[in-house]
């Protein structure tokens, strides 16, 4: 996956709370396991509404509790295929929130009236490094836990991370081998 140091530039807004993983990615269009062609699907009951719109922006803003129901891995690929590199909310479920971080899709927490005040700025920077998102001449401070931000800033999915311990898993393995042939005595 790629390293996330900043995000920058528009933002679209989803005035939706409670968006469930179904919303995102409807169950007709998970017969697949690649990463990759999800987002054409993003949002796909909500797009044939008539004045629907999502504009294709690296940040998104949407209302609490984004990606609630079920836990989903497709959920996530789908937004960042359809091109989003950071979520910004004043909640998400917990898997959902997990599985972006897992794929290089950047989730941010921010309070509620923080969360409006971006989607009227229309522009921000998420700065991983510093930890804050930048609008409208403001700077608001974000967490994250240390495991998950050095995760996405150094660009490592699940197997880059065991492998940063090769060395040690490799001591280990060595230190289990028996020499000869095994004998079970039965």
């Amino acid at each position: 996956m790629d390293a996330v140091k900043i995000v920058s530039g528009p933002v679209t807004s989803l005035k939706r709370a409670d968006v469930d993983t179904d919303q995102i990615i409807p169950k007709q269009f998970l017969k697949r396991i690649e990463r990759t062609g999800f987002g054409e699907f993003l949002f796909y009951d909500w797009a044939q509404e008539p004045g629907w719109s999502l504009p294709k922006n690296p940040i998104l803003a949407t209302g609490a509790n984004f990606g609630c129901g079920s836990s989903r891995e497709h959920a996530p690929w789908a937004l960042q295929d359809y091109g989003f590199q950071a979520i910004v909310a004043s909640s998400f479920a917990d898997i959902f929130f997990s599985n972006c971080t897992k794929i290089g899709l950047l989730p941010v927490v921010l309070p509620e009236e923080e969360v409006q005040a971006l989607m009227a700025a229309g522009e921000a920077e998420v700065d991983l490094e510093a930890l804050e998102v930048r609008f409208a001449g403001r700077a608001v401070p974000f967490e994250l836990d240390a495991d998950r931000r050095h995760r996405l800033l150094n660009g490592l999915d699940d197997i880059a991370l065991t492998l940063q311990n090769a060395e040690e898993i490799s001591a280990y393995e060595s230190s289990r081998e028996r020499p000869g042939p095994v004998t079970l005595n039965l």
